[in-house]
């Protein structure tokens, strides 16, 4: 900015300075570097007036008395000039209110220091803005988790575990229940915080208390004390939002572990029903399997005893003499009768053992699911623990 308000001083003391330019006797490359020329000492002008009408805005006018090169003001800077090339004679009166060099560097450098302190301000107050839309996203973050897992409590203990089975409708008892529960919760909470913000008060008091003490012992803090104040606040600031992100992040994994511990209840409590299920089908078999043994028992004493008496009957054939022939077809249809009785009963002994070969199948599958239903109880029983023992 210095160099700038010299650069343009020198260009308005060659202005000055310069006798009246013919145009008339200009080429064009010459009239258009002159307008060149101009514009940017036009710029430069602007630039430098404006900072005089900043510097004479903060500045009392009383203290301008003792300066006299600080009465001027854009509109004479700009009258001198062109009453420069209208009245060359008024030079010398100009000249006496021109500012110096050194003074336009003051300027400069004042205003400088202005509008660093106000870009330090504005960036003060930006950074609490940004700090104050931090603390409203965590907020927002932080009640969205929560209306997340309020919303998983309801469908799991309301919408899909207070559901009447006989008229599939939510019972209004437990529904009630838990928002009475719900509202204990957050009543509980709300007083928490209500001692929370009490205490934080008390502090808030007792150092202001304590702080007015120091400025009245004469024990005020430094800029340099304030300044390592806020780079620690700014540490503990950053770690106190790591530490919000590590709880964040707790509380999702122990939402998650929930739900997965939930889902590996359902699927135990499922197991357990068929675990249930297929020992009563076991034990209907087993009923089933004995009727069976024992039905094959007596076929088989049947088969005994019809084996003897084809085998009596085969020795008494042995021993049989010619008969007469009335006799021997009276022999003859006893004889066809019995192998017809023989035959019928060998098919029922068939039947009997295919049908027991077709249970004693059914009895290997119903122990084999029996087994993998035990493993699988096991291994659920297993899963259930170690979620249990890592929560």
């Amino acid at each position: 900015m210095a160099s700038v308000i010299s650069s343009s001083d020198a260009d308005l003391s060659s202005l000055v300075d310069t006798e009246e330019i013919n145009i008339g006797a200009l080429t064009d490359q010459e009239l258009y570097n002159l307008v060149l020329e101009s514009k940017k000492s036009h710029d430069i002008l602007k630039i430098e007036t404006k900072v005089f009408e900043l510097f004479l805005k903060r500045v009392d006018p009383k203290e301008l008395d003792s300066q006299q090169t600080l009465g001027v003001n854009h509109s004479d800077q700009s009258q001198r000039v062109f009453r420069k090339r209208a009245h060359p004679q008024n030079r010398l009166h100009d000249r006496h209110f021109k500012l110096t060099s050194q003074q336009k560097c003051d300027i400069a450098t004042k205003e400088i220091e202005e509008l660093k302190a106000q870009m330090k301000s504005s960036k003060e107050s930006y950074m609490k803005k940004i700090e104050n839309f931090n603390a409203v996203m965590q907020e927002a973050d932080i009640r969205l988790t929560e209306v997340k897992k309020i919303h998983h409590e309801f469908n799991r203990d309301i919408v899909n575990g207070a559901i009447n089975p006989r008229n599939k409708k939510i019972i209004a008892e437990k529904f009630t229940r838990w928002i009475d529960d719900k509202m204990k919760a957050s009543d509980g909470f709300i007083e928490k915080m209500r001692l929370k913000n009490s205490t934080l008060k008390v502090q808030k008091n007792k150092l202001q208390q304590q702080l007015k003490q120091k400025e009245e012992m004469g024990e005020v803090l430094h800029e340099v004390d304030f300044n390592q104040l806020k780079i620690e606040n700014l540490q503990y600031l950053g770690k106190i939002e790591e530490r919000n992100q590590e709880l964040l992040s707790l509380k999702l994994t122990a939402t998650n572990i929930s739900q997965s511990l939930n889902a590996h209840k359902e699927k135990l409590s499922m197991a357990i029903a068929e675990s249930a299920r297929l020992k009563a089908e076991i034990v209907q078999r087993r009923e089933l399997l004995s009727r069976i043994e024992n039905e094959a028992k007596v076929v088989e004493l049947e088969k005994n005893e019809i084996d003897m008496i084809n085998k009596k009957y085969r020795e008494n054939l042995s021993d049989y003499k010619v008969p007469e022939v009335l006799e021997y077809v009276q022999e003859k249809a006893e004889l066809y009768d019995l192998k017809k009785l023989i035959c019928i009963w060998e098919r029922k002994v068939e039947i009997a053992k295919m049908a027991l070969r077709s249970h004693e199948v059914t009895w290997d599958r119903t122990v084999h699911l029996n087994n993998a239903q035990e493993n699988l109880k096991r291994h659920y029983v297993k899963n259930f623990n170690s979620l249990v023992s890592e929560t």
